[in-house]
């Protein structure tokens, strides 16, 4: 999938609603005390956050060019990261890590259920079953992935090292190097940077707009194992081993049970069945990686903002929604802006911050991207070929340069 080169186009607008609204610029005074540690900090906060003094200037862009340090702006997120750590301080292991964590128990209780539901030759309890089995696998690898890449379901480093095997190659086929780096030190680092944190992955320029929002989802149970393999050439021949033998694991599990426990009579009907439990959710799940940073400000690597402003800017929440918070979790759907500023904090603990962050960046008169999943789709379907196909403009945030 190949990264979009930035166009020569440098409008000064940020997408809401569909509308494109005044961006507005550093030299105003009311965003006189922004922004916070740039590139090198962000890794340091996904691995292990501790809110603290935000880090001065010496952030130097992938293309080697040094940021000018904004001091005031630096301030802002400092004076944002001491009311955040406030709340973490003050909340219990269960507020922390135990909720999120509950939700992960539970969706594994729920397996055998799944499984024997589709032995029934009824249809109720048929359907029930591939719901059931596609909500929990939905929620271990988009949820548990998401989570223990950032190692937000523990405060140990080696267990979260565990669950991350555990959720990101046994359960979701994938290999957890390049989905630590891709999506951690990548995405989060450089949040709508042209060519590197743009999210260009996600993009199929070659598919019309109906087939890529309604039709190739339904590929990613297929796709993901088999990116997956042509990545393992960038990572040690071990760690390649490892996840190798997760994957083969994971998947030969799901069709054994369903063969032997759910009592499919033929290898295709079962394999069948895993497509489509797999891909119960697939819509859901592209539509919310792209509706929250595509159509957004993006930047050139050399002239990004610092922190604060690159996360408000480029970052949307979504409303919540009973099943999307369940499956994906409040991180990636209401509390996105939240999880991009403080990424190691777990899904409920964005929720017990997203007051504090939201009348925060309003009250500094910073931007808290909103949209309703409706209204984005909307959006996408009308611009398809601006958003997705096109390489996207750079903004220019004047007082930045």
């Amino acid at each position: 999938m190949p990264l979009q080169d930035g166009g020569p186009a440098v409008p000064r607008g940020r997408q809401v609603n569909g509308e494109v609204a005044s961006v507005p610029s550093l030299g105003d005074p009311s965003l006189r005390s922004a922004t916070a540690p740039g590139g090198s900090r962000t890794d340091v906060m996904a691995e292990g956050w501790e809110p603290g003094p935000a880090q001065s200037d010496g952030d130097v862009t992938p293309g080697g060019a040094p940021q000018r340090a904004w001091k005031p702006e630096e301030a802002l997120m400092t004076e944002l990261s001491e009311l955040v750590q406030k709340v973490v301080k003050s909340s219990s292991w269960w507020e922390r890590h135990g909720v999120d964590i509950s939700i992960l128990a539970c969706s594994v209780l729920l397996l055998p259920a799944g499984f024997l539901c589709l032995r029934s030759a009824q249809a109720t309890p048929f359907l029930a079953g591939v719901l059931t089995l596609g909500v929990v696998h939905h929620t271990l690898t988009v949820k548990g992935s998401h989570l223990a890449s950032h190692n937000a379901l523990t405060e140990s480093k080696s267990w979260g090292k565990v669950w991350a095997i555990f959720f990101i190659e046994l359960c979701s086929a994938f290999t957890v190097e390049q989905a630590t780096y891709n999506h951690v030190k990548i995405h989060h680092g450089y949040t709508n940077v042209i060519g590197l944190g743009d999210s260009s992955t996600w993009k199929l320029p070659f598919l019309n707009r109906y087939v890529y929002m309604f039709i190739a989802p339904l590929a990613v149970p297929i796709l993901t194992p088999l990116v997956a393999l042509g990545l393992l050439r960038n990572v040690e021949w071990k760690a390649a081993l490892r996840t190798l033998c997760c994957m083969f694991l994971g998947l030969y599990c799901h069709y054994w049970l369903l063969l032997h426990v759910s009592g499919f009579q033929s290898p295709w009907s079962a394999l069948l069945c895993m497509l489509l439990t797999r891909s119960l959710l697939a819509h859901p799940y592209i539509h919310v990686n792209i509706f929250q940073h595509i159509g957004l400000p993006m930047f050139a690597a050399e002239r990004k903002p610092r922190r604060i402003h690159l996360m408000s800017l480029g970052v949307l929440n979504l409303p919540r929604n009973a099943l999307l918070d369940w499956s994906f979790g409040h991180s990636l759907i209401s509390c996105h802006v939240e999880h991009h500023l403080f990424p190691s904090l777990s899904d409920n603990m964005c929720l017990k911050i997203k007051p504090v962050v939201s009348q925060y960046l309003k009250q500094k008169k910073l931007p808290y991207n909103e949209d309703t999943y409706s209204s984005r789709l909307r959006l996408f379907l009308q611009r398809y070929e601006e958003l997705m196909v096109h390489a996207p403009p750079i903004t220019e945030l004047v007082g930045i340069q």
